[in-house]
């Protein structure tokens, strides 16, 4: 099971909408992660998962919400069996769009990933985003702590 989630770590909310909100039912948010210190930009739906600012969550990425780690084809099982989405309250799919390295003397990257719209950034030690590439479909899972 945890060989399908290629990055996980728990995330506090620093601030919420900066520049002001764009949309009614989306907010932007920024994060810390406690483990690996990387920042995070999300968009959320906040009608449906609402947050706040302080707030704690564990953001986990995977490419499959099988818990054996098969890969899926992106098409939602509606079979009932138990999956990864089982343990988390907010789940997303989407691509991977764009791979940031540094390079040189800097271990920074950032990925960029489209959940139908809704995006994210992450940012920090590149070795943490080593598991990551262009295009990928992958699966943000995320609950509260």
């Amino acid at each position: 099971m945890a060989d399908s989630i290629l990055f996980e770590d728990i995330f506090t909310l620093t601030d919420m909408d900066v520049g002001g909100k764009k949309f009614d039912k989306v907010s932007r948010i920024e994060a810390r992660s406690e483990q690996f210190d990387m920042q995070l930009s999300l968009d959320v739906n906040t009608e449906v998962y609402p947050l706040a600012a302080g707030d704690k969550l564990t953001l986990a990425l995977s490419p499959t919400l099988s818990l054996e780690g098969v890969t899926d084809e992106g098409v939602y099982d509606q079979s009932g069996r138990r999956s990864l989405m089982d343990r988390y309250e907010y789940v997303m799919y989407g691509k991977l769009y764009k791979y940031s390295d540094a390079g040189g003397s800097s271990s920074d990257a950032e990925i960029y990933v489209s959940f139908g719209g809704l995006l994210m950034r992450l940012a920090g030690d590149s070795t943490n985003l080593k598991d990551f590439h262009i295009d990928q479909r992958l699966y943000i899972l995320i609950r509260k702590v």
